[in-house]
């Protein structure tokens, strides 16, 4: 079965490339950079992608990493998942950052995350005296075994 579209209104500079999916099955759109770059270990960078999006009401854009990146030269992202508001209107970058050993090139076009749609619930807190009970209780971090 397809998976569910959503139409968002998109933006491009000039030297932008609009996101695609890179195989039916996948979650993500691959995001581009605009700009060529060097990034130096444990340097971070705001790398831009040329996009601007109008996210709709009840979603929001999550900016991952690329596992390929990842694997082969130690790139991530500062804030992943990365969370763009459906209120947001300003060009998408993407905080890249070297956990590697050398210096990664990266040249205009170069895929540097992946774009996700997700639904968001809004929370109404019921203010209550106390907390319906569970067998882990208020243990936590490390609490359930290794």
């Amino acid at each position: 079965m397809p998976a569910h579209e959503v139409h968002v209104p998109i933006m491009l500079s000039r030297e932008a490339v609009p996101p695609e999916y890179a195989t039916p099955g996948a979650a993500g759109l691959d995001l581009r950079t605009r700009e060529s770059f060097v990034l130096a270990p444990m340097q971070r960078r705001q790398v831009q992608t040329g996009l601007h999006v109008a996210i709709p009401d009840g979603y929001e854009a999550q900016i991952r990493p690329r596992s390929g990146l990842a694997n082969r030269h130690g790139i991530s992202m500062v804030n992943t998942p990365g969370t763009i508001d459906s209120d947001y209107r300003g060009e998408i970058g993407v905080l890249l950052i070297n956990f590697g050993e050398t210096d990664v090139e990266f040249h205009e076009g170069d895929r540097i995350g992946q774009l996700v749609l997700c639904p968001v619930a809004r929370i109404a807190w019921d203010v209550v005296a106390d907390l319906p009970e569970t067998e882990r209780g208020t243990g936590g971090f490390g609490s359930t075994g290794r």
